[in-house]
């Protein structure tokens, strides 16, 4: 019987999901290279730790070093704003800066390369975590998935930590004689890390350029004070909530944060600020309130429960009865029973 070690299996998984990318073209451009490289290291892995084929061990610490860079730019490009190519150049100094530590961490210097990858995995994965910590919404996310994209980025940043102390754990059973630990401690935190990168898959949102969802700096720079006028966020908020009720901008299963403020011509910012110094809600709740009201006149107008959610503008019913019991009170089964009930 053939069995697969845990790092191969995950890299099967991995590779899939990249395919799945590549094929429906469904997500950033970005995550198939993400994937790719998260396969190819649990790949390698296995072929290391459990074939033996000792050869290819030079070759760990340079692949490794792909990940936390990949994931950090694919964070940005899904969720904030995709990154240019002279800003994003600086990253490719981490797997090069990792490969020059191989020959160079011989004798009295070969721990090198894993304090090399330590500081990657522990500096990416700690500004996914406080990036995506550090925001109320997440502009380039979908405004109907919630909390949802931000956590599970904030996932990803702790599997980043989590090969961090992976690393260090190594190091330490290998300067306290306990070197067979080591393939142990690879093939579990390594497979748990690189799984939590396919993570992503859950989420994948279909970002448009920065031209399309948001203007050069849009999202960095409040236009005025923050303690502007009240009267200057209700005109803000009377401009929103036209164009949410009116114009039917809340129907839109793809709104994003971004896409809202360049439609109201004003920074992403702003526009947060207003709606959470107004109503004390953030963004999203405050689309979703608008999504709910229109799920529950169809309701009302004896649309089912799936149809209703789906021309209100979400796409999975998780997130549409959490927010329909966080609005109304009730499930939208309940509510639909209540009003037609009551009509006839």
């Amino acid at each position: 019987m053939l069995v697969l070690p845990i790092p191969l299996a995950v890299a099967l998984v991995l590779t899939f999901l990249a395919c799945r990318f590549v094929l429906l073209r469904d997500g950033p451009s970005l995550f198939p290279l993400l994937l790719g490289a998260a396969a190819l290291q649990g790949t390698l892995i296995s072929l290391v730790q459990h074939y033996g084929i000792a050869a290819l061990q030079p070759v760990l610490p340079v692949t490794a070093s792909l990940v936390p860079p990949l994931a950090y730019l694919a964070f940005r490009q899904a969720a904030i704003r995709a990154p240019a190519l002279p800003g994003a150049l600086p990253h490719a100094l981490a797997p090069l800066a990792t490969g020059l530590s191989v020959p160079l961490g011989q004798g009295a210097l070969h721990w090198l390369p894993d304090a090399a990858l330590v500081a990657l995995y522990a500096g990416y994965g700690t500004a996914i975590l406080l990036q995506a910590r550090g925001r109320e919404d997440l502009p380039l996310a979908r405004l109907e998935a919630g909390r949802l994209p931000q956590r599970i980025w904030q996932a990803v940043g702790a599997s980043l930590l989590l090969s961090a102390v992976s690393d260090t754990a190594i190091a330490i059973a290998l300067l306290s004689g306990e070197a067979w630990l080591r393939p142990l401690v690879v093939s579990l935190t390594s497979s748990l890390a690189l799984l939590a990168v396919g993570l992503l898959g859950l989420v994948a949102a279909r970002p448009g350029s920065v031209g399309e969802d948001e203007e050069p700096g849009a999202g960095d720079t409040v236009a005025r004070d923050a303690g502007a006028d009240i009267a200057a966020d209700r005109e803000l908020m009377a401009r929103l909530d036209a164009l949410l009720d009116r114009d039917g901008a809340c129907l839109d299963p793809d709104l994003t944060l971004a896409r809202l403020a360049r439609r109201l011509h004003v920074p992403m910012k702003q526009l947060s600020a207003a709606i959470n110094r107004t109503s004390g809600e953030n963004v999203s709740r405050h689309v979703n309130g608008y999504r709910i009201r229109h799920a529950c006149k169809l309701l009302g107008e004896g649309h089912s429960v799936t149809a209703a959610m789906l021309a209100s503008g979400f796409n999975t019913k998780s997130n549409f009865n959490r927010e329909f019991l966080r609005v109304t009170g009730e499930t939208p089964s309940a509510c639909r029973a209540r009003i037609l009930g009551s009509a006839g």
